[in-house]
């Protein structure tokens, strides 16, 4: 062993006991491992920052900004919701739910996928009375699994795939998983379709925000234009399209009549609908059917960039001086900058308009207008901010993230265009059909999982450069020279699902991929099925909640305990084990 090879293996396993720790947040253990290989001489200093770029951190970017385009069109969610009359049994849920975020998973990040989804199973268990805990598990291992079906799904596939490019000079294209992940997923999904019974019944999750404020429901106007779903349906139709969660308070015909609509009213184009229910239903139902909310009529254009407007929700102190004024009355898009959206007051049902709706004490508005002005004004306006959530009320659905995506997917697909340069030229124009504003893009991208790439690619390089993959590819060979092809790339995958959690699977693929590569020349095999292996492997995580962020989204949502995961992960693990040893051989064979 040679100096600089005892170093690399120094950086790496210090690097390793850092993450273990798990004192320090993954980036900043990238970052010292780094700055400790540049420091030792074993990364040149004109290579240190290579990996930032990389196309992995251009593809993960991309990936991210495209999925959560797709997310808030609403698409996924409508097609969902159309199935939820059915879903009655947890079976049923389980099919729906898991089948559609693994489907899903395949062509969005997988991450991007649940966090989509999540809200809709919510929604499910709270009408049928299902336990979240008995859905959210499943539906972050389905995502998992969905995820190694394509390019994009999950990093590792990615990471692998620059490594064979580096190896073989092609890398890996946008379909050659599918045989693998899709099989192993349709097991999976199989497997979680009765496993969810494994996981313990008494878990609950962490309360919401909405009832940590104990929000009884806001209530908003809205009109129907000529080209709403809700034009010509009844108001019943309308209340169960909402799924229970929204009322319809009163209606106002021909701008002056006001009254209250009987279940068989039938609304008509130009109407306008009081409603009333919990933000994120009112979101839903105002995007999904196509109503404009109504703003004060006395709004004026302004300069405000788009990306700078948002929503803020506050509530109304004593001293506020819009205690007993009308909202006709304040005036506050002309005074303040300011539109009110909805107003929630506790204990007593709102079934006027809003603009003649005296406000009063610990009334909670919700508010629209420049970000960076509203702290200072909710302040001179005596008004006290709430936490922040995720509002976006009065956005419609669109299907062109959709059509965006399915384009990117088909220029790689038939090779016209390389990965990196399709998800990039998908997010740049998501953003110019304003799909996203600036300030959400810069909000869904995952800088701390960027940065950990971007400093451990020349540290993962370091390791191969100074002959360090060769000398473990060497160890390998000795143990598995004895065991058959079936048994050395059992063991690979085993070792890849093992170091997975503490050093989470970006980071695992980077150092386990050039090891199998030289581990296979060794053995005189292909280097394809090992790298597959190790994607394989690094990708399925389902033994603690904290090696992929898919399992970390669902811990406290679902109330799960570290120990719960090992219940369905650990059965689910040895299925993928001994079902994707021969799959990864037959469709890739040595």
């Amino acid at each position: 062993m040679t100096l600089d090879q005892a170093l690399a293996f120094a950086v790496v396993i210090g690097m390793m006991a850092l993450f273990i720790w798990g004192r320090l947040r993954y980036d900043v253990v990238a970052l010292l491992s780094l700055l400790a290989a540049i420091a030792t001489g074993i990364v040149p200093p004109d290579k240190a920052f290579s990996g930032f770029s990389d196309d992995i951190v251009i593809i993960v970017a991309s990936a991210l900004i495209v999925s959560a385009a797709v997310g808030r069109s609403g698409v996924i969610e409508r097609v969902v919701r159309m199935l939820g009359p059915y879903l009655t049994t947890v079976y049923r849920q389980i099919a729906a739910l898991v089948g559609a975020v693994t489907a899903l998973s395949g062509f969005v990040k997988n991450i991007g996928a649940l966090a989509m989804l999540m809200p809709v199973a919510f929604q499910v268990a709270r009408r049928t009375g299902t336990s979240p805990s008995s859905l959210l598990m499943p539906m972050s291992f389905g995502a998992l699994l969905g995820g190694t079906v394509t390019l994009i799904g999950t990093s590792p596939n990615i990471i692998v795939s620059r490594s064979r490019e580096q190896i073989v000079g092609e890398p890996f294209h946008m379909f050659d998983f599918a045989p693998v992940g899709a099989s192993l997923a349709v097991l999976g999904f199989v497997f979680l379709l009765f496993g969810w019974r494994l996981l313990p019944k008494d878990r609950k999750g962490t309360v919401s925000m909405d009832a940590a404020f104990n929000l009884s429901g806001y209530t908003t106007e809205v009109t129907v234009p000529e080209d709403s779903p809700a034009a010509d349906i009844t108001v019943k139709a309308l209340e169960d399209l909402g799924e229970g969660e929204i009322e319809v308070i009163a209606m106002v015909r021909d701008t002056k009549r006001r009254f209250d609509p009987a279940g068989n009213t039938v609304i008509k184009a130009s109407d306008v609908v009081i409603l009333r229910g919990e933000p994120q239903a009112l979101e839903r139902i105002v995007a999904l059917e196509k109503l404009t909310l109504i703003q004060d009529e006395e709004h004026r254009e302004t300069d405000t960039p788009a990306d700078a407007i948002g929503i803020m929700e506050a509530v109304i102190t004593p001293d506020s001086q819009l205690i007993g004024s009308s909202v006709g009355q304040l005036k506050l898009p002309e005074r303040h900058g300011l539109t009110l959206l909805a107003v929630s007051r506790t204990g007593r049902r709102i079934a006027n308009r809003l603009r003649t709706v005296k406000l009063r004490a610990g009334d909670v508005v919700v508010l629209q207008g420049d970000l960076s002005d509203m702290p200072e004004t909710l302040g001179e306006l005596h008004l006290l901010p709430l936490a922040e959530r995720d509002l976006r009320i009065g956005r419609q659905g669109s299907l062109i993230p959709v059509a965006v995506l399915i384009a990117a997917m088909v220029l790689v697909a038939l090779h016209l265009v390389p990965v990196a340069t399709a998800f990039f030229g998908a997010a740049v124009i998501l953003l110019l059909a304003r799909s996203l504003s600036l300030r959400e893009a810069y909000d869904v991208v995952e800088w701390p999982i960027l940065v950990m790439l971007g400093a451990l690619i020349p540290v993962s390089d370091a390791l191969r450069t100074t002959g360090g993959t060769d000398l473990i590819a060497a160890w390998l060979s000795e143990t598995a020279s004895s065991l058959p092809v079936y048994g050395a790339l059992l063991l690979l995958m085993a070792a890849a699902m093992a170091v997975t959690p503490f050093l989470n699977n970006a980071a695992t693929v980077l150092v386990m991929a050039p090891i199998a590569a030289t581990f296979a020349a060794n053995l005189g095999y292909s280097p394809d099925p090992f790298l597959m292996g190790v994607a394989i492997g690094a990708a399925c995580d389902f033994l603690t909640p904290i090696g992929h962020q898919c399992n970390t989204l669902v811990l406290g949502p679902g109330g799960y305990r570290f120990g719960d995961y090992w219940r369905l992960g650990l059965p689910l693990s040895v299925l993928v084990l001994l079902a994707g040893t021969p799959l990864i051989l037959y469709f890739w064979p040595v």
